[in-house]
């Protein structure tokens, strides 16, 4: 049986011609889009990619697994940012609900108080009724025995009131 020391190197040739060449320059360019992985990453993945090897099977290796990290942690960015939008929208609408609301409610104890300013005090229309009563009582009658029956009902009534 074979034994693997630790750390095994093994070298990929390229020789001139068209197709290495430009196998060459399509590694370059996708190394300098991803700076994190370093050749023996890409070889390593290609090679379990042209093997069909389910990734079950496969290591991850630290940059994955830090790839795949950052991934979760934009995504709870993302949900979190989407979260305070709806709460902040939410509790925008409350706040305008409430203040729309304290608004009629502040129209509403405005026309009270005018309301209540247009009708005349209540001692003052006693006294005044007091006067009216009093005159008339003089001009009709000066003794008891001559007030009429409806208007002794009728002063009562515009006492009361």
């Amino acid at each position: 049986m074979f034994q693997w020391s630790k750390r095994v190197v093994k070298s990929v040739t390229f020789e001139p011609g068209a197709a290495d060449e430009s196998l060459l320059a399509m590694i370059k360019s996708y190394l300098e889009k991803q700076p994190e992985k370093t050749f023996s990453q890409m070889c390593k993945e290609a090679l379990w990619q042209s093997l069909c090897v389910p990734k079950s099977v496969k290591p991850n290796p630290k940059g994955a697994i830090k790839l795949e990290a950052e991934q979760n942690i934009a995504d709870l960015k993302n949900q979190l940012s989407r979260l305070e939008e709806y709460f902040l929208s939410n509790q925008s609408y409350r706040l305008e609900l409430i203040e729309h609301q304290i608004a009629q409610l502040s129209q509403q104890v405005t026309q009270l108080v005018i309301t209540a300013n247009q009708e005349p005090p209540t001692q003052t229309v006693k006294s005044s009724e007091t006067a009216l009563d009093n005159s008339t009582n003089n001009t009709v009658s000066s003794t008891p025995e001559d007030i009429d029956p409806l208007i002794s009902r009728l002063s009562q009534f515009l006492e009361n009131f």
